[in-house]
């Protein structure tokens, strides 16, 4: 039985708190009357979340929480006392993250970017926000132009700091975004460069001629969503393309030029056309 898991358990037997659930090592857990379905059967298997309630006892819930265990997630803090902060992850009991696990002092309120992990002194799960520590770029699993997952971290003086595919720690340059983006966001990215130190450079186009069909599709769409018609051509401002398109102007010229050859599109001084 894993802490802090979704478990597949075997229902063992139904008590006035609820109903036992078993598994392969025979070991138990109360799943409390709230959470046991409606209809059941001894032995019917049922998928339960698996944590320590408030006498530090195990319990199983049927709600799936925000966050798991060796997980990242972005939590809103309920409370803080003497000890530490209280996060809402969806569960009765509120996750614990103590002082030293803080990054920053966390306040009631706010949201903050987490890792969820069992800390092995007191067999509880807690959350830190030093996520740095979590992440390691020592071994990569992850090689140049990999489409990859991202949870966006926390900004630097050069970008976005982002956690790629849960594992490692990328960045995205502020002249690579187009888009607005904040911490906790999940988005799909490309490995654009692996720097010396196994640094990744993330972007979050596609790289070179892997990027031209899909921003070729969405320039297509604009037309489609505009009768026909953008009030963008390849000499206009970067930073219109910007706050139209959400890409760059080289990757704009790219897509067009695509779309010219293949005769979907007119470029004339005031725009580009939709050719029917």
């Amino acid at each position: 039985m894993e802490l802090g898991q979704i478990n597949t358990l075997e229902i063992l037997r139904e008590t006035d708190h609820g109903v036992y659930l078993i598994d392969t090592n025979d070991e138990e857990v109360l799943l409390p009357n709230r959470y046991v379905p409606s209809e059941f059967k001894i032995w019917d298997k049922i998928d339960v979340f698996v944590y320590l309630d408030n006498e530090e006892r195990l319990v199983a819930t049927t709600d799936i929480p925000y966050i798991k265990r060796d997980e990242f997630a972005l939590l809103r803090c309920n409370q803080v006392n003497e000890f530490g902060a209280f996060l809402d992850w969806g569960l009765v009991k509120e996750l614990f993250c103590p002082f030293r696990e803080q990054a920053f002092k966390m306040k009631p309120g706010g949201w903050y970017l987490v890792h969820c992990y069992l800390d092995e002194k007191t067999e509880r799960l807690v959350a830190s926000s030093k996520t740095n520590r979590f992440l390691d770029n020592k071994t990569l699993t992850v090689e140049q132009f990999e489409e990859v997952d991202l949870i966006v971290s926390h900004p630097s003086d050069i970008g976005w700091n982002v956690i790629v595919n849960k594992k490692h720690i990328g960045l995205i340059y502020k002249d690579n975004i187009f888009k607005d983006i904040s911490v906790g966001d999940r988005l799909k990215g490309v490995v654009k460069k692996v720097r010396p130190g196994n640094k990744l450079d993330i972007s979050l186009e596609k790289i070179g001629y892997r990027n031209i069909e899909p921003n070729a599709q969405r320039i297509l769409q604009e037309l489609e969503d505009n009768s026909g018609f953008i009030n963008l051509t390849d000499k206009s401002n970067p930073e219109d393309i910007k706050a139209q398109l959400q890409m760059s102007k080289k990757s704009f010229k790219k897509a067009v030029g695509n779309l010219y050859k293949q005769k979907q599109i007119e470029i004339k001084p005031d725009g580009t056309y939709l050719l029917r």
